[in-house]
């Protein structure tokens, strides 16, 4: 009789997840460091500490399934909640103290997974007529009307998922999503959708003008160039100001512009090729889209003779 108890006991232990079985202790610490900015207040999502209904739903897939993510990451999660210096174990503690924390005590992926049928005699195969089939050609997002103006459910997306930075790189998931960064900044209508010249001007923001000095500060030259423009196109004014408070001279001369008047031939088409303005404008400043941001000043219209 004795046996048999024993024996019961086992398989309950085999079968059973109890979070002390790993470093409860442990997974505090590691909670309480690289962890509670996300899951104390459950940010974007994130099961909260001590939310016995968000971890019970994500104990659904499985204890694996809960720690397969929070080692490799999911959607805005990073690996290793963006600590790479994590150890494998030191996630899974961390993963039995949010368990714990929560009262949360289910069944392990072993409980989880149902007995593997026993294998059945392969049936005798039938021999079914070849039909085929004629696939409807997939859409080309090239032909959409307005391809290049995305929803705003498309704008600023998380660095893995943006086309620019690697994927699979470990430095993309420790990054802070754009849209969770520019939430309080100035807004604009183009671009990443931020009026960056008032969230300076503003002090929402404060560049860093020398990476080894931080008490220096920008030579600003409050200065307009117009550009006289052919056709009914308003001229166009550039000021210097909000490029200094951002760039230093030599970021454009010589290289880019020669400061001299009538020495720099500018178009449309050489911005549009990544020329002259366009070194830097729709690629990291706002994008051409938005003719009246430079075309600013408006013609004087000529004098018309009055008849008498």
């Amino acid at each position: 009789m004795k046996s048999i108890k024993l024996l019961t006991a086992l398989i309950v232990a085999l079968f059973t997840y109890n979070a002390s079985a790993a470093d409860v202790a442990n997974g505090k610490k590691v909670a309480d460091i690289s962890c509670v900015a996300c899951h104390k207040a459950g940010v974007m999502g994130a099961p909260k500490i001590g939310d016995k209904a968000d971890w019970q739903k994500r104990m659904e897939k499985g204890l694996v399934g809960v720690e397969k993510n929070a080692l490799n990451g999911l959607n805005s999660m990073p690996a290793k909640g963006g600590n790479p210096t994590l150890s494998d174990n030191d996630i899974k503690d961390a993963i039995a103290y949010f368990l714990d924390s929560a009262g949360v005590r289910a069944a392990a992926n072993a409980s989880k997974a149902k007995a593997k049928p026993k294998a059945k005699p392969a049936p005798t195969p039938v021999v079914k007529a070849v039909v085929k089939t004629v696939k409807k050609p997939k859409k080309s997002k090239v032909m959409n009307f307005n391809r290049l103006m995305k929803p705003p459910s498309e704008w600023n997306p998380p660095p893995f998922e943006d086309g620019i930075h690697d994927p699979d790189g470990e430095g993309a998931y420790m990054l802070q999503p754009p849209r969770e960064l520019f939430t309080n900044l100035e807004k604009s209508s183009s671009g990443n959708r931020v009026d960056w010249v008032k969230t300076l001007n503003n002090g929402l923001i404060a560049p860093r003008w020398d990476k080894a000095d931080d008490t220096k500060q920008p030579f600003v030259m409050d200065l307009n160039i117009v550009r006289e423009v052919k056709g009914s196109m308003p001229n166009v004014v550039y000021p210097h100001k909000q490029h200094t408070q951002w760039l230093d001279c030599s970021n454009c001369h010589p290289d880019i512009f020669i400061p001299k008047k009538g020495a720099n031939q500018i178009s449309m088409a050489a911005i549009l090729m990544g020329e002259k303005c366009g070194v830097c404008h729709g690629k990291v400043a706002f994008p051409v889209s938005d003719c009246r941001k430079c075309h600013s000043q408006n013609k004087k219209k000529p004098l018309v003779a009055s008849r008498k």
